[in-house]
């Protein structure tokens, strides 16, 4: 299994099947792209502007019998993504959840109807005719929300580099577009599908218009509408002026609501005839609000009429999805971060043009393979004076410590490589291990030569546990990358060979193949490991420079070299080393809590009523809200929701979701821990050896995975339970564990340089007890627990913007009392309030943060903060929340980093009996002699409390024990 980066992801084909509804005989087949012209419309203007393309000219230039026209409303399509789907922010921290629902559900509608023309309508502004009609018009509509509205723009760049087209037409909404298209493309004879959730397209229906819920992929048509309204298409204007829309401020008739609506027009037929006939209505009151609100009924007809001879500025030749430039699109995708998306519109752009031959840009014709012994010792005499030169391994797995070495590649200079095969197909041995150690080991750890890679970390722990350490470290692409684009989320070498220099490296997959299939490196023919080994080193070497160049530029550099490089020595080390842990405690573990398992199981049971599977979100979404009639606290795509934060919620009204949780929580800690980490033990070490890797959190903090131990919960007795299994390396050894108290919090302290949290910490107070006590006015030994509590929540959620919602959610108590305690807070930590405040302020003119270490984090979207009061009474948005976390959290990572560095040093220099092992948030771990326990506690004290001084001491938690779980202050 060779390793070409952070990690292996499986290629997504296309989005999760749906269910077609779509004609089969009748269905155009097409291609999906065309060459036609894009058209893309100002949406101030109207004015149109084209892309041509070299293609051939579409079949027909208007619809026709046959073919499917998908129409969208854009808008309310938007916002129905936006209020049923997550946040999810983009590498720069920019709101895009609203952008991936409406791409995934456009593509969708292309996938599955395969429409010969789609347009996407816009509102142009929000006064239209109707506003001249009657000013009162869509009046009380609430505001679009800054998270949604930013999002917008985003919207349209995307549509408009895909080559989707857009309408706009100042004066007129998205819906008489629409209805203008829809008359036309019926008249011809075509299928329109309206993609609405805008009951004023009801009138718009015939046998030939259907409106499509794309989130649900259902269809309204003629017997819905009659099932739902009781009325038929060419009666939805008139019932909708008497019923009237509150939601568009549409009058209507006082007192005539759907039912009164439907019987008069089943009885009289259309308005006209019913206010020709007042007199013969049933009900006095009826007749008199009839004759009363005459005209606000026929003001209303108006208002609800969509008009179908809008003068648009397409033909409809340009109404279909066009060719567009596959690079841009895919840089688009890569800063929206939106890897899956990208590749279905991708696949999406080769269903009718054939993919080309991606052409390499690197020359391979000084590739070799050196597999014999004399041609490796030539080998390394020839590049003997090389400054410095790239390395990578290729093995069985993607676990280095397990890994059995297949071969090595080295790269001396821009298309100058060999790869060094040890083991071939049917365990074949190439080059013998014994005579590439006796030839490479003083080699690689000649500290006059220099090494770099692609997560050169991985080969130095292969080539550690195969006799041939790496000592000279100086440069790591994956880890640059990540340092120039902190959010990025993929910084593997195929995406870094594309984005740098424009090559495609050969698939993985081209080798090992994928799924069942799958086979291992060393069963792939010598001569095509050797191609993709060769390419996986001149990759990295021809970034090198580039990419220092550009860590100078951003003045990064020393972030690098004095921070990132060092640690991948340490963190190598570290996972060579891996941790000791008792599968028998392990296995009792799993028989505890199984058997809490069933015994929760029982008990749900019996709170339910009834016999069902709890771990269904649909079947438990039944006996909640359907059975036992619990309110619906947020609803998905799907339907409501049971999640943990609507599970915690609802737990204060009823016994089951408590249960449910717990139920949750101990399957998870189960399946995740008590029953995996026995089967990741090395069978080389019986160790335990996670992977730290430095690319994923934003912020700068490292993440633990292969497995994830940051994850195991701290607090709670399964958590501790679990910790237990963690044991010292042997008989006469015990776990230190060091861990910095606060840290975060004392970052805060030093930053906003607050006099009262300064002093707190100088003098060792309870911090929280002492915001409590500041908050409440009152002396810190009447500050009871629950003041306190909320003092605590008030720390660590308003630092990161938590709203009063949020803490009233969080402490259970009213939101006015929450937001109340939020501006007494700030009103007595002003110099909090004025940190964040210049904070995003300055984010917001250089375009990131800082650490205090000089680490960048780019971020987009924040909005202009002028003057303090802002910041207490506007809840942060995301960006603006990351920022602050990245400048607190970012910090406090580096000074951990900083330790470990220093630690690591520290401890090679005395050779003593003890190991840095883990690291877990803020706590690092050491396998440690007992006799030195004393001086190592010493080292590890005065190193973490003096690597980054603050202005406010800092405080290390020393324990000691024989396992995890039970180290107690040393």
């Amino acid at each position: 299994m060779a390793k070409k980066g952070t990690q292996n992801q499986p290629m997504l084909l296309g989005f999760d099947a749906i269910e077609s509804r779509a004609p089969t005989s009748s269905q155009p087949t097409s291609p999906i792209l065309s060459g036609t012209p894009t058209p893309h419309v100002d949406s101030s203007s109207g004015v149109v502007a084209e892309s041509t393309s070299p293609s051939a000219p579409p079949p027909h230039d208007s619809p026709r019998e046959g073919d499917i026209v998908v129409l969208i409303d854009s808008h309310s399509l938007i916002y129905q993504v936006f209020h049923a789907l997550p946040s999810m922010t983009n590498p720069h921290g920019q709101e895009v959840g609203a952008v991936q629902g409406f791409l995934r559900d456009v593509a969708n509608l292309r996938q599955q109807w395969k429409p010969e023309f789609l347009v996407c309508a816009f509102d142009a502004s929000e006064l239209t005719f109707r506003n001249e009609l009657y000013d009162q018009y869509k009046a009380h509509r609430e505001a679009m929300p800054d998270a949604l509205r930013d999002q917008i723009g985003m919207i349209h760049r995307c549509l408009e580099t895909l080559a989707i087209p857009m309408i706009s037409l100042p004066g007129y909404e998205a819906d008489d577009i629409i209805a203008t298209l829809a008359k036309q493309a019926s008249d011809r004879g075509a299928r329109v599908l309206l993609v609405t959730s805008d009951k004023d397209c009801r009138q718009l229906i015939n046998d030939r218009v259907q409106m499509l819920n794309v989130r649900k992929n259902e269809l309204f048509g003629a017997p819905e509408l009659m099932a739902t309204w009781g009325v038929r298409p060419e009666q939805v204007v008139d019932f909708q002026s008497l019923v009237g829309d509150s939601v568009d401020n549409v009058p209507g008739v006082p007192m005539i609501g759907p039912k009164a609506a439907q019987q008069l027009l089943e009885q009289f037929g259309d308005l006209d005839t019913i206010l020709a006939n007042i007199d013969q209505v049933a009900g006095e009151k009826k007749k008199e609000n009839l004759r009363t609100h005459r005209d606000k009924a026929l003001l209303s007809r108006e208002l609800v009429r969509l008009k179908v001879d809008c003068e648009l500025p397409l033909e409809w030749s340009q109404m279909r999805p066009g060719n567009f430039d596959r690079d841009t699109a895919a840089q688009l995708f890569q800063d929206l971060g939106m890897r899956r998306i990208a590749e279905v519109y991708l696949a999406l752009s080769t269903e009718s043009h054939a993919p080309s031959e991606p052409t390499a840009t690197l020359s391979c014709e000084g590739y070799r393979t050196v597999d014999t012994v004399d041609a490796l010792a030539e080998l390394l005499k020839q590049i003997g004076n090389t400054p410095i030169v790239s390395v990578d391994t290729e093995t069985t797995s993607t676990r280095a410590r397990d890994a059995e070495l297949v071969g090595i590649s080295l790269c001396w200079g821009a298309g100058q490589a060999a790869y060094i095969p040890i083991l071939g197909p049917a365990g074949e041995t190439i080059v013998c291990l014994e005579d590439a150690q006796t030839l490479l080991a003083p080699w690689f750890a000649d500290p006059s030569r220099a090494f770099l890679g692609q997560n050169i970390k991985y080969d130095a722990v292969v080539l550690r546990s195969h006799g041939m350490p790496l000592f000279n470290i100086v440069f790591d692409t994956m880890v640059a990358d990540y340092l120039l684009d902190a959010g990025g989320r993929n910084h593997d070498l195929d995406e870094l060979a594309k984005r740098w220099l424009g090559h495609i490296n050969i698939p993985i997959s081209d080798l090992i193949g994928t799924g069942k299939n799958q086979i291992t490196m060393d069963q792939v023919p010598v001569e095509k490991v050797s191609r993709y080994a060769c390419e996986d080193v001149d990759v990295p070497f021809q970034l090198y420079e580039p990419m220092k160049g550009r860590l100078k530029n951003e003045n990064l550099i020393s972030v690098m070299e004095d921070l990132e490089l060092p640690l991948i020595q340490v963190l190598a080390g570290m996972e060579y080393e891996g941790i000791r842990i008792s599968t028998e405690r392990l296995g009792a573990l799993s028989s505890q809590f199984e058997s809490r398992l069933l015994q929760l199981f029982d008990e749900i049971m019996q709170l339910a009523g009834e016999s069902f599977n709890p771990d269904s979100p649909k079947q438990l979404a039944g006996i909640l809200f359907e059975r036992l009639q619990l309110r619906v606290v947020k609803r998905t795509k799907t339907g409501p929701s049971t999640d943990a934060e609507v599970l915690e919620e609802l737990a204060a009204e009823h016994p089951l979701p408590a249960k449910i949780l717990e139920y949750r929580q101990f399957t998870k800690l189960k399946n995740t821990y008590v029953d995996a980490l026995p089967k990741l033990v090395s069978a080389r070490t019986g160790r335990l050896h996670t992977s730290f890797r430095q690319d994923i959190a934003a912020t700068g903090r490292l993440s633990s995975v292969e497995p994830n131990l940051q994850n195991i919960p701290v607090r709670t007795a399964e958590g501790r339970s679990i910790r237990s299994a963690f044991l010292a390396r042997e008989e006469g050894w015990s776990l230190v564990a060091a861990d910095y108290s606060q840290i975060e919090l004392r970052v805060l302290a030093h930053f906003s340089q607050d006099a009262s949290m300064t002093k707190a910490f100088v003098e060792d107070e309870d911090i929280h007890a002492r915001v409590a006590s500041e908050v409440h006015g009152i002396p810190i030994d009447q500050v009871t627990s629950d003041m306190r509590r909320a003092a605590k929540a008030v720390n660590f959620g308003i630092l990161y913007g938590q709203s009063p919602f949020g803490l009233a959610k969080a402490l259970g108590i009213a939101r006015g009392d929450a937001s109340d305690f939020i501006d007494r807070y700030f009103d007595r930590y002003p110099s909090v309030r004025g940190f964040i405040s210049d904070t995003l302020v300055q984010c917001r003119h250089d375009g990131y943060v800082t650490t205090m270490s000089g680490r960048k984090r780019y971020l987009k979207g924040l909005r202009d903060f002028p003057s303090l009061p802002d910041v207490k009474k506007k809840q942060l948005l995301e960006p603006e929340r990351m920022a602050i976390n990245t400048v607190i959290q970012g910090s406090a990572a580096d000074m951990i980093k900083m330790a470990m560095i220093e630690l690591h040093r520290e401890l090679q220099h005395r050779d003593w009996p003890a190991k840095m092992i883990l690291q877990i948030h803020d706590e690092l771990i050491f396998d440690c002699r007992d006799d030195y326990r004393e001086e190592l506690a010493r080292l590890v004290q005065k190193t973490m409390t003096t690597v980054m001084p603050l202005r406010v001491p800092l405080k290390i938690d020393v324990k000691v024990g024989r396992n995890w779980a039970d180290c107690e202050p040393f």
